[in-house]
């Protein structure tokens, strides 16, 4: 296999991608296949295509592919918002002091106010090109909720959306932005499915999580003739799309003239981070590029730095297929704190396996530091960020602190995947003294952990 990747052809004059890239392709280990969870087989493209639209299973099963064409109808939706910025943060780098530089790849300027749009477009393409009637999905803090509903609006598609409960509450305009672009809002759990009213019973007055509202999703999705369901993270499918954030972002480094020696970004279920790090990551694994790559995840989901890399539902209803990924197991229910998106119990296969590989880092950031990087970096870089993105900026300021001790003149990176303008109920709190740093104990995690299906391959 050629050590030569050669992104930048695949990049339109305004280097903007023309092809997705495949990160498995390049891979030496390649992420678990997820299992049927009957018979514990491998699953195939024909019981993937019952939940699944057709095109993006053969993307979701394709290891070997390294570039896969966007389709033109996409590239032209893309247009409207891509290739997004990446920005060097001269006001941040001033106020640390620090002699590093640091750039943010900022993916909040699409009426979504994040990076979900990318997959969403796609999904909802594909869809379409099918002749479905609509989708199903779930959504954590609201922004892939949003930009389905976005999505699904501009190729004239039905769209059914389950958001985690307690969101839903704390989060009212998200939802009327999902219902303007005429998507349906149910909180989740909720009493409209058999899955919804079975977490109810055992969790009464449960506040949600992204594993409860996938399986609503699914049933609904499964159920409803001509349906499909479409997730915002976690599957390799997903990721694939995401490829557009690194390609544009080494683009735009390679350009510049710089080369990152740390790429840092936020993590839940992993679309951002696979996104971000693709083509770093695979120089690093092709042709040894010294790449620092660090993964953060909320204090109170911690799956990489404290889950168990196991087989495990990807949701709460165990209604989904196994993946083998890091995790806290499927029925953990989160804080429910304001990390948003990141409150989900896994991790993507595809991270899981560059984790494992010891190819990433991980770590965790609380609360209160992440709303007190977020309050930093608002300050003097104009752009109120989400909870989300403000774990990786709260990592990205510790490691220009360290620049700044040792005087290494890093070039640190990071992503920035959101506005936090539907985030205001968890600044208020933070500013108010209402917001605790809540971090699930050793018995509570053992917990979860027991109940991992015992998977023997």
């Amino acid at each position: 296999m050629s050590k030569e990747i050669p992104y930048k052809i695949y990049l339109e004059e305004q280097e903007m991608p023309k092809a997705w890239y495949n990160l498995r392709a390049d891979m030496i280990n390649k992420p678990a296949p997820l299992l049927n969870p009957g018979t514990l087989k491998p699953m195939t493209a024909e019981e993937l295509s019952a939940v699944f639209c057709d095109e993006l299973v053969k993307q979701e099963l394709d290891n070997d592919t390294r570039f896969i064409e966007i389709p033109e109808e996409i590239r032209n939706f893309y247009k409207m918002y891509r290739p997004s910025p990446l920005v060097r943060a001269y006001c941040l780098e001033k106020k640390l002091g620090t002699p590093a530089k640091i750039y943010y790849k900022f993916e909040g300027n699409n009426t979504s106010g994040s990076h979900k749009l990318n997959s969403a477009i796609a999904q909802a393409y594909y869809a379409k090109k099918q002749g479905l009637k609509g989708v199903t999905t779930e959504t954590g803090a609201g922004q892939w909720g949003t930009a389905l509903s976005m999505a699904c609006s501009y190729f004239d598609l039905d769209c059914k959306v389950f958001m985690v409960k307690v969101s839903y509450e704390q989060k009212p305009f998200r939802r009327e932005v999902m219902r303007t672009y005429g998507a349906s809002v149910t909180p989740s759990p909720s009493m409209e499915t058999n899955v919804g009213k079975k977490i109810n019973a055992e969790h009464p007055g449960t506040t949600g999580s992204l594993g409860c509202a996938i399986s609503e999703a699914v049933e609904v999705a499964v159920g409803t003739p001509g349906y499909r369901y479409v997730l915002g993270s976690v599957l390799n499918q997903v990721l694939l799309h995401q490829s557009v954030i690194g390609l544009e972002a080494k683009a735009a480094l390679d350009k510049y003239g710089e080369k990152a020696d740390i790429i840092i970004g936020c993590a839940g279920g992993g679309s951002n981070l696979g996104g971000l790090i693709a083509p770093f990551m695979g120089e690093k694994i092709q042709k040894g590029t010294d790449y620092r790559i660090i993964a953060v995840e909320p204090a109170s989901c911690p799956s990489l730095t404290r889950g168990k890399y196991a087989y495990d539902f990807c949701d709460t209803g165990m209604v989904c297929p196994l993946a083998k990924m890091y995790t806290l197991g499927s029925d953990f229910i989160p804080a429910p704190n304001h990390a948003g998106g990141l409150r989900y119990h896994g991790m993507s296969s595809v991270l899981s396996q560059l984790y494992d590989d010891g190819l990433m880092e991980a770590t965790t950031a609380k609360q209160t530091e992440v709303f007190q990087a977020a309050e930093t970096f608002a300050r003097v870089e104009g752009i109120l960020p989400a909870p989300e993105s403000s774990h990786a900026i709260k990592v990205a300021i510790d490691e220009a602190l360290k620049c700044k001790e040792t005087g290494e003149e890093k070039t640190i990176v990071f992503g920035l995947t959101g506005t936090g303008y539907f985030d205001l109920v968890a600044y208020e709190k933070f500013h108010d003294g209402k917001m605790d740093d809540y971090i699930p104990t050793d018995e509570e995690l053992a917990k979860y952990a027991a109940k991992l299906p015992k998977v023997e391959l």
